[in-house]
């Protein structure tokens, strides 16, 4: 029931916040995808146009989302794409290729990789905005769900502490023939 809740409960200016990161060595790509993010009112979006910045950069930045380009000199997005998903400690970070090159094999290498969408050049802006609005939502989402995960694990070792220390006590109380640790082994 949370989830049906959940995925109505974000609004634009919250999704808007989330940060975006462009790799593209193409800079007026590059620029025309980060002013389209904006011009739709996306606050937080970086571009970067060398490949080998790219693994500093998401940890500085820490995106929530990340387009990026596979054809690229130096370090191909093949190998971005392999180095984050290498990185456990993002469980969930959507990554959208932009291609020319819509091939099976391509498409096959790159979700083999982690890639969790595509966008063929020359990218269609109403596609690509909602591709990225989905993909966020999915991920704000995620995030909810391990925070409230964390909160109940904490709040279920608290309870457990509380409830030995109670134990405790009540065995420090109790004569060891009616011991309540005793009593339940029994």
């Amino acid at each position: 029931m949370l989830l049906f809740a959940a995925h109505t409960m974000f609004s634009e200016p919250e999704l808007h916040r989330m940060k975006i990161l462009v790799i593209d060595d193409d800079r007026p790509t590059a620029m025309l995808l980060e002013q389209l993010l904006i011009r739709h009112g996306y606050t937080r979006v970086l571009g970067i146009t060398n490949s080998r910045a790219a693994i500093e950069t998401c940890a500085s930045f820490v995106p929530d989302l990340i387009l990026l380009d596979l054809i690229m000199p130096e370090v191909d997005g093949f190998a971005v794409l392999e180095a984050l998903r290498a990185d456990v400690s993002e469980r969930f970070l959507p990554i959208v290729i932009l291609t020319g090159d819509a091939t099976e094999e391509t498409k096959a290498r790159a979700l083999e990789a982690g890639a969790s969408d595509f966008l063929v050049k020359p990218v269609s802006q109403a596609e690509a905005l909602l591709r990225i609005r989905n993909l966020l939502e999915a991920r704000r989402l995620n995030v909810v769900l391990r925070n409230q995960r964390s909160a109940l694990e904490e709040a279920v070792r608290q309870r457990t502490t509380e409830l030995r220390e109670k134990i405790a006590e009540l065995e420090a109380r109790t004569p060891p023939s009616q011991n309540v640790t005793t009593l339940t082994a029994a």
